[in-house]
Order: structure tokens, then sequence, then C-alpha cells
């Protein structure tokens, strides 16, 4: 295992123990793999993990981050909410904001902004400070955030850009990119990407060794 794949299975994901830790997702996990006739290597290799992290996932040893579960949502080709086996009935247009369930991944806060079985997801999402900060990220697609509360720095390749309330984002996520929080109240966004149907689609997790967000 190299270094990155190192970095991102000790820094990715959390002890299904944990508390606060996401509800179990295991079974949903293996059975969408399986639907998209991918083997645990194939499905491993595209969400850029090793086939013993992506069977501790399937087997609830350990529980995904919310990039994680990103990466696999592209991988297949679904949405993080049917990974958590949520569904939203008739694929309603209008998600109300009672209906909104917070949900707690490596440190973030999400809830789900948009309807299930989409070409896009979307989602509101609270980053504390100091949470994923060193995580790169470099799939296929584009993503649109745009910022409500509080203080973002995104990096894009070398380039750091600092958003406050009310200022936007869209990019191509082939471009290496990194979210963090400013303010030491974090930051909460509007957050929109792209879903691949492809069960060819890649994701890369995980600090860039020697480097800093």
């Amino acid at each position: 295992m190299s270094s990155s794949e190192t970095a991102r299975s000790s820094g990715a994901d959390s002890p299904a123990d944990q508390p606060g830790a996401l509800p179990a997702v295991a079974p949903q996990l293996r059975s969408l793999r399986r639907q998209a006739s991918l083997t645990l290597e194939a499905a491993a290799r595209a969400a850029g993990l090793s086939p013993a992290h992506l069977s501790r996932l399937e087997t609830g040893q350990r529980q995904p981050s919310l990039p994680m579960l990103l990466a696999l949502a592209r991988v297949y080709g679904t949405t993080v909410a049917e990974l958590l086996g949520e569904t939203i009935a008739d694929r309603d247009a209008v998600v109300r904001a009672a209906d909104m369930e917070p949900t707690t991944a490596g440190g973030w806060t999400y809830w789900q902004a948009g309807a299930s079985g989409r070409g896009m997801q979307a989602l509101r999402v609270h980053v504390p400070h100091g949470s994923q900060g060193d995580i790169v990220r470099v799939h296929p697609g584009e993503e649109w955030l745009h910022v409500l509360r509080g203080r973002l720095r995104l990096r894009l390749g070398d380039t750091t850009h600092r958003l406050a309330p009310g200022d936007s984002a869209h990019f191509d996520s082939l471009t290496p990119h990194r979210i963090a929080a400013e303010d030491h109240d974090g930051v909460e966004l509007l957050f929109v990407h792209t879903l691949l149907q492809s069960p060819t689609a890649t994701l890369c997790l995980g600090p860039t060794p020697g480097e800093t967000p």
C-alpha cells in the first residue's frame, strides 16, 4: 500500500462504535456494489481504497466519512441518501426543511437538500474548523458551492481562494481541491455536485504528503 493509501485509510473513516457515527450502511454498500456488477477489488480501486478497507466498510467494522460516501456514491452511480438507506417518496420536487434530517460524517454535518435519483446531488453542509482540511479530492464532474455563513478556504490546484458569505464557486472536479473553514465557528454552505452513472468513475481522497491545506 502506498503512503497516500495509508493516509486515506487512517484518516477517512471512524470506528463503527464511535459516538455519533453514521447509521450502519454496510449491507447497503454491499448490495449496491453487487447491483453495479463490481467485484470488491474493482469497486475499491475505483473509489481509491484498498480491497481490505472496502471490505471493512461492507462488514460494518468501519464507518465511512462524508467524502468517502461521496466517492462510493459516484462509483455506484447513486446518492449518499441511497447509501444511507434514505428515500424520498415519488421523487418529490420539493424538499421541506422539516424533512431534512442532519447526518454527521467525518466531523461534517450535512442535510440532504435535493431528491434522490437525480443527475445532481444537493447538500447543505456545516464544516467545522480544522475538519478534513488536508483531504484532497480529485474526480470527474463539476461542483458548485455557495457560502451561507462563515468564511471558507477553497484550494483549487495551486491557488487558494477565501470565500465570504454570499460568495460562490463553480469548478471542474478534476482540479485537485480542498475545503476548510476559516472561522472557529465553522462554515455553512450549499453544495451541489454531479453524479456519474459509471462504475469506472474514480475519486482520490486523502492528504497530499508534505503539503498543508
